[in-house]
C-alpha cells in the first residue's frame, strides 16, 4: 500500500517515477506551453527566452525627437499667446502690412456678400425665365382653342417667348459673373489668406523664441551657456522663416490687388452692359455684350456636343 502511494506516473512521458525524487533526481526538459489557437489548433509558444535590450530604431528616435520639438514649440507659442492677451508680452508689429491684411479681410467679406446676392439674383431670375416660358406655352395653347381671343393670346405668347429668350441670354451673363467672382473669392483671395495665416503663425513663433532667448540671456549663468547658444540658433531660424513669409505675403498681396482690379473691371462692365441691354429691350446689344466677353449661352433644350464634334 505504501509502495503504491510513493509511485507516480509522469504525465509527459507515461513512465513511473519515484515520488521522492520526481522533482529533484530526474532531469526534466523545459516545459513547452501549448495554447488552444483558433479553430482548436494548438499554438506552440516555446520556452521564454532572456529579455533583450530595448533599443529604439533610428526612425523611432527621429519621431520621438520631432514630437519633443513640437511639444516644446507649442508650449512656447501658447505662453506667448497668453502673455500677449494679458498685456505682458512684446509683440512684433508691422503696421503697414497688418493694415493691408485687415483691409484685405474686410474686402473679402464684402465680395463674399456680393457673391451670395448674385447667386440669389441668378436663382430668382432663372425661375422668372422658366415661368415666362411656361406662360408663353399656355398662351399659345389657348390661342388654338379660343378663336375669339386668338390674336390677343398670340401677341402675349410672342411677348413672353421673347422675354424668355432674352432672359436666357442674361442668365448666361449672370452665370459668368458668378463663376468669375467665385473663383476670385474662393481661390485667388483664399490662397493669399492661407499665406497670411502661415505668416501670422511664423510671427508668433518668432516672438516666442525671441522672448525665450532674452530670458536665458538675462538670467542664465555660465552653466546655461549651451542652452543660450541653442536658443539663439532656434531664434535665428524662426527669424529667417518669419522674414521669408513676410516677403511672400507682400508679393502675393501686390499681385492679388492687380488681378482683383483687372477681374472686377471686366465683370462689372459685363454686368452693367448686360442688365442695361436686357431691361431696355435691346436684344442686339445684349447679344453683342456676350459676344464681346466670349460667353456662350446654353439654352435649356440644347445638348452638349458629341465627342466627334469636339
Amino acid at each position: 500500500m505504501m509502495q503504491a502511494l510513493d509511485t507516480q506516473v509522469n504525465p509527459m512521458s507515461g513512465e513511473e517515477v519515484d515520488g521522492g525524487v520526481a522533482g529533484a533526481g530526474v532531469n526534466q526538459r523545459p516545459t513547452t506551453l501549448q495554447w488552444g489557437g483558433p479553430n482548436g489548433v494548438s499554438t506552440n509558444m516555446g520556452s521564454p527566452g532572456p529579455l533583450g535590450s530595448l533599443t529604439p530604431s533610428p526612425a523611432t528616435r527621429s519621431k520621438i525627437e520631432q514630437i519633443k520639438q513640437w511639444s516644446l514649440s507649442t508650449y512656447k507659442c501658447t505662453r506667448q499667446i497668453l502673455a500677449e492677451k494679458m498685456g505682458k508680452g512684446i509683440r512684433t508689429v508691422d503696421g503697414e502690412l497688418e493694415a493691408n491684411i485687415e483691409l484685405l479681410r474686410e474686402t473679402h467679406q464684402k465680395y463674399l456678400n456680393i457673391l451670395r446676392l448674385a447667386k440669389l439674383l441668378t436663382s430668382h431670375f432663372y425661375n422668372t425665365v422658366a415661368t415666362q416660358a411656361a406662360l408663353g406655352e399656355c398662351f399659345s395653347d389657348l390661342a388654338q382653342k379660343s378663336p375669339e381671343l386668338q390674336q390677343e393670346f398670340l401677341y402675349n405668347a410672342e411677348t413672353q417667348k421673347n422675354l424668355s429668350k432674352n432672359g436666357e441670354t442674361l442668365l448666361g451673363a449672370l452665370n459668368f459673373f458668378v463663376s468669375s467672382l467665385s473663383t476670385l473669392c474662393n481661390k485667388t483671395i483664399e490662397d493669399t489668406l492661407i499665406t497670411i495665416r502661415h505668416y501670422e503663425n511664423a510671427r508668433l513663433e518668432f516672438d516666442a523664441y525671441r522672448c525665450d532667448l532674452e530670458e536665458l540671456s538675462a538670467h542664465g549663468g555660465p552653466a546655461q551657456a549651451t542652452k543660450v547658444v541653442e536658443a539663439k540658433a532656434s531664434f535665428e531660424a524662426q527669424r529667417d522663416k518669419y522674414e521669408r513669409l513676410r516677403g511672400d505675403v507682400q508679393i502675393k498681396m501686390k499681385f492679388l490687388h492687380e488681378n482683383k482690379v483687372k477681374v472686377m473691371h471686366k465683370q462689372l462692365l459685363l454686368l452693367h452692359n448686360a442688365v442695361s441691354a436686357y431691361f431696355s429691350g435691346n436684344q442686339s446689344s445684349l447679344e453683342a455684350t456676350l459676344k464681346q466677353f466670349n460667353i456662350k449661352v446654353k439654352t435649356p433644350n440644347s445638348s452638349s456636343p458629341s465627342w466627334l464634334e469636339q
